[in-house]
């Protein structure tokens, strides 16, 4: 009696939420791809960076007012094919001060975390952003490097002990393209603008007698410090520029030991130009440093569709994950504009040949 109570029991649940089996995912035994954690089975990233919508308007200052918006989101990206989707979080958003997290915020960010899991999305969360001059509270600029950092922690702490319990988070990318210091003081932490957005940002102004790579590493360690302390189980990573393929030649130095030694895979963002996808390709392959690599942003933008194709293909035996862009509008949607700009067309027909693409790349071994 007790047993079949147990069956009937366990099949309501199974019904109530259809990702009972959702699997958290992580790197293999060999260090060398990404794993269904419980099943064993090989996993490939394939999907979207949903950072802005139509308008520009970064997630974190619509997902509250307009969270049918976000559903129906989701609902576009799964129908695209993904299965990940890479989020962005400022962090004027989820700090209310320098050792003080906004609870809305991170509430919100618990209703992401189920709506990924209906969806069988997973995350890739991506934090400390200051795209928007406009949310970036005075205070947070004012700190010292050593405040900006302990302000930094905090952020991760409270993102990782919101988030530890979720099968739907694929990883914690600590920054956007983080850069480093030059030989002269910088007086300003974020970088060049970009369509009315900062993408990059410094870790630090100046070197203090450091070496670059300690500055790196002193910073990666703490941010991974703190993710840890309430997160021991989901990947940590940094999604970077890849001066490699920005300089022609180098080495990376993110994803090199001893920096990469406290992250779990290697993350780039790569923009291939007309006629270079082999420059790219061998570019790309210097980031294959024994651990999963994924392409963490794509586009057609320096290049056509077909290259970039080419590029996703020609990068299949040694890459472990693609992730393009979803702007809040679905191919369909953009095509039924009635005065579609060239933006919007290039945007559609990408969309669908991402659609085409995924469902080669996830198919075929």
């Amino acid at each position: 009696m007790l047993f079949s109570k147990w069956v009937v029991v366990a099949c309501s649940l199974a019904l109530a939420n259809p990702l009972w089996g959702l699997e958290p995912i992580g790197v293999s035994p060999d260090g060398k791809q990404f794993i269904r954690k419980e099943s064993g089975d090989p996993f490939v990233v394939w999907g979207v960076n949903y950072d802005h919508d139509r308008s520009g308007r970064l997630l974190d200052e619509y997902w509250i007012d307009e969270w049918d918006t976000v559903v129906e989101d989701f609902a576009e990206i799964k129908s695209l094919g993904a299965n990940c989707v890479r989020v962005h979080l400022q962090v004027g958003k989820f700090l209310d001060a320098a050792d003080r997290p906004n609870q809305a915020a991170l509430d919100q960010l618990k209703k992401l975390l189920q709506l990924a899991e209906e969806n069988e999305l997973y995350l890739d969360i991506t934090g400390l952003a200051c795209y928007h001059k406009k949310n970036i509270p005075p205070w947070f600029d004012a700190l010292s490097e050593e405040g900006r950092w302990k302000s930094q922690a905090v952020f991760w702490k409270a993102i990782a002990k919101t988030c530890k319990d979720s099968p739907a988070v694929f990883c914690y990318d600590l920054m956007n393209e983080p850069i480093l210091p030059g030989k002269d003081p910088a007086t300003e932490w974020l970088g060049g603008e970009l369509a009315g957005k900062f993408f990059v940002q410094r870790i630090a102004l100046e070197t203090k007698g450091r070496t670059r790579q300690q500055v790196a590493e002193a910073w990666v360690g703490q941010m991974v410090d703190a993710i840890r302390s309430e997160d021991p189980d989901h990947m940590v990573t940094i999604g970077v520029i890849p001066w490699v393929f920005v300089f022609g030649g180098g080495k990376p130095l993110f994803h090199a030991p001893p920096i990469s030694d406290r992250l779990d895979f290697a993350a780039v963002h790569f923009y291939p130009k007309k006629g270079k996808v082999d420059e790219a390709i061998k570019a790309l392959k210097a980031y294959d440093v024994g651990k999963p690599l994924v392409v963490e942003e794509m586009f057609p933008l320096g290049c056509g569709q077909e290259e970039l194709t080419q590029f996703v293909n020609e990068s299949r035996p040694f890459c472990d994950g693609w992730i393009s862009f979803y702007w809040g509008a679905s191919s369909e949607e953009l095509k039924a504009s009635e005065k579609p700009t060239m933006a919007e067309a290039l945007t559609a027909s990408w969309l669908d040949e991402f659609k085409r693409l995924g469902k080669e790349v996830l198919e075929t071994p």
